[in-house]
């Protein structure tokens, strides 16, 4: 009897649980929304994330601070993809604090588009150095919104990474490298929240080492943090485009069959 009650009390728990995360409108903090270029496209919005905020200061070295290093290059992302014509959102433009579980929300109530969660990192080696791109080990699937925040219920996760994401990971890290001429740390998969429970193809950048002081000396230059921010975009454009070239060659592929 203890073990039924037991087992209906989690029962209930979830499904509440389960239940708040679907009905709760997480506020977003601002839409700035260009008009989208002409023409198809693998997407139509970029979900901007830049990481930390409020009391969540994230990364920290002397009177530097990874939430306003991270605000600022997420506006110059999203300036530079709206002056491409790209229609832009971001998870919070001021120094506010956002949940992990609303930022991933409210990236899954967006229709088509890609996220992209702007971070810098720290380490207990003051040598590591360099720039990074994640995407999902095991990213949410549609039809499956819910279940992963619930540890024990992982099982509603893919059973390999999302390609989409993988490749836009790939397209950033090269153009990141390429600008920045910073230490090249790869693309690497890994469970990090707010990617994995996003159903998009979706991304988490960590731009360099709060922990190092070359790092710090270099995102201290409002060039360089523009060099991150023009790489991002770069590489958000080329995903677009190969992706876009892609789908193109399916169809012409496809018609050829019929």
């Amino acid at each position: 009897m203890r073990n039924i009650l037991a087992w209906t009390g989690l029962t209930l728990m979830i499904v509440a649980f389960v239940w708040m995360q679907r009905t709760s409108k997480p506020r977003l903090a601002q839409s700035t929304m260009a008009q989208p270029s002409a023409g198809p496209g693998p997407f139509a919005v970029v979900v901007l994330d830049p990481g930390h905020g409020g009391q969540d200061s994230g990364a920290m070295c002397g009177g530097m601070l990874e939430k306003d290093l991270t605000l600022d290059v997420a506006k110059r992302v999203d300036r530079l993809l709206q002056s491409e014509g790209i229609a832009t959102v971001m998870t919070r433009v001021g120094d506010s604090y956002v949940s992990l579980a609303d930022r991933a929300t409210f990236a899954n109530r967006v229709s088509d588009c890609i996220f992209v969660s702007i971070h810098f990192n720290e380490d207990n080696r003051p040598v590591s150095s360099g720039v990074e791109t994640y995407y999902a080990a095991h990213q949410i699937t549609p039809g499956s919104l819910g279940a992963t925040w619930l540890p024990f219920l992982w099982h509603a996760l893919s059973e390999s990474p999302n390609a989409e994401s993988q490749s836009l990971a790939g397209f950033i890290q090269e153009a990141l490298v390429a600008r920045t001429k910073a230490p090249d740390r790869g693309v690497k998969p890994d469970q990090f929240f707010v990617i994995a429970n996003v159903m998009s193809p979706a991304v988490l950048i960590e731009g360099g080492f709060l922990t190092n002081t070359d790092d710090i000396s270099k995102l201290a230059s409002d060039d360089y943090r523009e060099q991150i921010a023009a790489a991002i975009s770069e590489g958000i454009l080329r995903y677009r485009d190969a992706t876009k070239q892609r789908q193109s060659t399916l169809a012409v592929t496809g018609r050829g069959k019929r």
